[in-house]
Formats: C-alpha cells, structure tokens, sequence
C-alpha cells in the first residue's frame, strides 16, 4: 500500500482536511498527527487556542510554533477554518442564552427550590468582546 500525506477523502471540506505538520523527533507527549487532529478538533468546538491546545494537553505557545514551522501551511489552513467555525458556534451559543435566556435552579437551606431565568449576560458580552464581531457588528449596524 502507497503512503500518501494527503488527508482522507471523507474528510474533504471539513477543518481535518489538512496534512499533519512532520515531526521533527517522537515524542509521546508532543505534536503527533494525532494530536494535531484533536487539537483542531478542540478549536473548531471552543474557538480557542488556549483552550483548545489545553484540551490536548499541550501549551498554547507550543501551539503557535507548531503553526509556524515550515510545512505547516495546511495545518494553519486547518487551524483558520476551524477557530472561524468556533467562534461562530461560540456566538451562536451566546445569542441563544440573550434571546432564550437560560434557567438556573438552586436548591437553598432546609430543602427550598429557587429557579429563576435569564438572559446569560456573562456569555453575551464575552461574545460581543470578540474582535471580528464586534467589528462586524458595527459595519451591520
């Protein structure tokens, strides 16, 4: 069978569909195709790099020189798409909470249930925070 550096075809379209970044040395505790894969994966799901890079159990400074190193090209393609769709889904998650508001039960002393709803302003603003929104927001309205 042909080794092939080029990424499954059924994962075509999709932020997986890049070419692993070489290693220069295994290491079980670094960059493997695997890990890069997952990291993708954790970015495109929490729009994050710290977040995402923590998720694999890597640091985030590490992730950036990973992404700069040469031949690296289709894994920061794959990294664009991904902390694009994150944040996207970041947002969207955030205007569901403004619009939908979210409920919060506590149970208080001697057994008494207080549930109360909301919008989740917290969440809200994080989003709005975000550069390209914010950017957008103000070009849309």
């Amino acid at each position: 069978m042909e080794h092939t550096d080029s990424p499954a075809p059924q994962l075509a379209g999709t932020c997986l569909a890049f070419t692993p970044v070489p290693v220069q040395r295994q290491r079980a505790d670094g960059w493997t195709p695997d890990a890069q894969a997952n990291f993708i994966r954790a970015l495109e799901a929490m729009g994050s790099v710290g977040k995402a890079a923590r998720a694999v159990g890597m640091g985030r400074a590490s992730a950036y020189r990973l992404r700069e190193r040469p031949c690296a090209a289709s894994f920061a393609a794959a990294w664009d798409r991904a902390i694009s769709m994150g944040r996207t889904h970041q947002f969207s998650i955030a205007m569901d909470r403004a619009l939908n508001g979210v409920t919060t039960v506590r149970v208080l002393k001697g057994g008494a249930i207080d549930v109360s709803g909301g919008p989740d302003m917290a969440v809200v603003h994080a989003a709005l925070r975000d550069e390209p929104f914010a950017k957008a927001t103000k070009e849309t309205f």
